[in-house]
C-alpha cells in the first residue's frame, strides 16, 4: 500500500477548463457510457468488482496526483476554489437531486458532467431520480468513518444513494463496472451507510465522452456545450445557429453571464425544446415572475401546475414548468 503525501498540493493557477478539455466543445446529454439506446444496460464486466480494496485507493490516489489536484483542507479553501472556478455547483434537475446531507454542492466540472449524464440514463432505465449524497468535502469536515485516503477533498468524487429497487441497483452497478473497465472511474459499493462511492478520472473521462458522443444528437433536440475561456453567450448562440432567447430559455438563464466549465444545453438547429413538462429548481434570488418570464409561461400556470396558493417560493424548491399557458 502506498502512503499518500499529506502535504498540500499546489493550487493550480489556471482556468477551470484545462487545456486538454478545450477540444471537448460539444457534449450530449447522453451519459456517454455506451452506444446503446436509452434504458439498455451494458453487460457486466467480470474482471471488475465494486468491493473496494487498498489497490482501489491506490488508483484513486494516483489519479489525484496525475491531475495535480489539491487536497482541500478547510471550508475557506473550498470557497476560494469555487470563486476561482476550479469547483462548480451541482444544482440538480429532473434526473437527479442532492440529498439534504450534501453540505458542499460543488465538484470538478467533469464530475458534474458525469452526474448529469449518468442521471439521464438512470432515469430512462428505471424511472427514478438519481440521488447524490456527497460531493467535495474539505479534510476538516470529513465524517468520522471516512478513510484518511479519501479523494473527496479533491472534488473528483461523488457518492450516490443505493436504491431500494433491485432493478435500479443492477443497472447502476452494471454501468459502473462498465466504466471501471474503461478506466474512467473507480467505484466502490459502501455499506455504512449504503451508497456507491465513485471517483471520476477527469482527463480519461472527458476523452472517453468526446470519442463516444462527439456530434451525437440526443432525445429532446438538445446537445451540451462546455463553456471555454473567452466564450460569450452571443458567440455560442451564433456558432450553434440558435437565438440568444432560446439559449437562455433552455438553460434557465436570467442574464447573459456564463463562466468557463459551465455546461449549456443547446437546442439543435435552433429548434424549440421538446414538448412536455420540464422541471426547474429554484435558486436564491429567484421570483415566480422571473421564472415564468424566462420560460414563456404565466405565473398562474406555474401555480396551477404545482398547487401553489401564493407566489412564495423557496431556494431548492423543485417546480414543474408547464408548456404554454
Amino acid at each position: 500500500m502506498t502512503v499518500r503525501d499529506r502535504s498540500p498540493r499546489r493550487d493550480p493557477g489556471r482556468p477551470t477548463v484545462e487545456p486538454w478539455c478545450r477540444t471537448v466543445a460539444i457534449l450530449t446529454l447522453l451519459t456517454g457510457f455506451m452506444v446503446v439506446s436509452a434504458g439498455a444496460r451494458p453487460a457486466p464486466v467480470a474482471a471488475q468488482s465494486l468491493h473496494g480494496s487498498p489497490h482501489s485507493m491506490d488508483i484513486q490516489d494516483e489519479q489525484a496526483e496525475e491531475h495535480d489536484f489539491t487536497f482541500i483542507r478547510t471550508v475557506g479553501q473550498l470557497r476560494r476554489f469555487v470563486q476561482r472556478g476550479y469547483l462548480v455547483r451541482l444544482r440538480g434537475n429532473r434526473n437527479y437531486r442532492l440529498d439534504n446531507e450534501v453540505s458542499f454542492p460543488y465538484a470538478r466540472p467533469e464530475v458534474r458532467t458525469f452526474v448529469q449524464r449518468l442521471a439521464s440514463e438512470y432515469r430512462s432505465a428505471c424511472g427514478r431520480q438519481l440521488v447524490v449524497t456527497s460531493l467535495t468535502r474539505p479534510e476538516s469536515r470529513q465524517p468520522p468513518n471516512a478513510s484518511d485516503r479519501s479523494v473527496h477533498p479533491t472534488g473528483m468524487a461523488v457518492d450516490l444513494r443505493r436504491s431500494n429497487s433491485a432493478a435500479c441497483r443492477r443497472w447502476l452497478e452494471s454501468t459502473l463496472l462498465y466504466l471501471e473497465d474503461h478506466h474512467v472511474v473507480e467505484a466502490t459499493k459502501e455499506h455504512y451507510p449504503p451508497h456507491y462511492h465513485v471517483a471520476v478520472f477527469p482527463k480519461p473521462y472527458a476523452r472517453y465522452v468526446a470519442n463516444m458522443v462527439s456530434g451525437s444528437r440526443v432525445a429532446g433536440g438538445t446537445m451540451d456545450y462546455q463553456v471555454r475561456s473567452g466564450d460569450s453567450l452571443w458567440k455560442i448562440a451564433r456558432s450553434m445557429g440558435v437565438s440568444m432567447a432560446d439559449l437562455r430559455s433552455a438553460n434557465h438563464l436570467h442574464a447573459d453571464r456564463i463562466y468557463p466549465g459551465q455546461v449549456l444545453h443547446v437546442p439543435l438547429s435552433g429548434e424549440r425544446m421538446a414538448s412536455g413538462a420540464r422541471e426547474y429548481r429554484v435558486q436564491s434570488g429567484d421570483s415566480l415572475w422571473e421564472i415564468a418570464r424566462a420560460n414563456r409561461v404565466s405565473v398562474n400556470a406555474i401555480r396551477r401546475e404545482n398547487g401553489l396558493s401564493s407566489n412564495r417560493i423557496l431556494p431548492g424548491q423543485l417546480l414543474t414548468l408547464p408548456v404554454g399557458g
